[in-house]
């Protein structure tokens, strides 16, 4: 896909801090799905955001997934720091986040639920450590009926510093 055509947004969600890459917990100064957004900004030029929740998790890797699985099971949806402020104005939304227990981090389902995604483009790329994109793409078209998803792109955390050409392809080919 030509993005210089259209006007592209990066949103993202990603957490640095204790992290589970490679088998084993690791300290990221920067998460990896914030290093694939990066990426993809560099790639297209487009704008970027961050996703963010007001109430920040635990630095601790296994409490950080026992408070996502809690928000997943209550269905949460976290207040988040920001909103995008001219969202209507974009064309094409690159929605990168990392699999949280089969899908998206509930301030993800805020944010996607904050907006009108008619008429859009969504294209998902989720960062995983061997679960994939799980069942999040199926999750973006139920909470986003109107808009049209793109096949997304998996790319496991621990590979994401050398996935440059991986990323690159997968946007040509969109």
């Amino acid at each position: 896909m030509n993005f210089s055509n259209k006007k592209t947004l990066i949103t993202y969600y990603s957490r640095s801090g204790e992290n589970y890459m490679g088998g084993k917990i690791v300290n990221l100064d920067e998460g990896n799905t914030e290093v694939a957004a990066k990426k993809i900004k560099e790639m297209t030029g487009a704008d970027i955001f961050e996703i963010d929740t007001v109430k920040s998790y635990p630095n601790d890797y296994t409490e950080t997934t026992r408070v996502a699985l809690d928000e997943l099971s209550k269905d949460a949806r976290p207040e988040l720091t920001e909103t995008v402020a001219d969202m209507d104005s974009y064309e094409i939304i690159i929605l990168a986040y990392p699999n949280w227990w089969g899908t998206m981090p509930m301030g993800v389902f805020t944010f996607l639920e904050a907006y009108d995604f008619s008429d859009k483009i969504i294209i998902p790329l989720c960062t995983h450590e061997g679960s994939g994109l799980g069942r999040s793409e199926k999750d973006i078209k139920k909470l986003c009926p109107k808009a049209k998803v793109a096949n997304g792109l998996a790319v496991r955390g621990g590979n994401v510093d050398n996935a440059d050409e991986k990323i690159k392809n997968w946007l040509k080919s969109i």
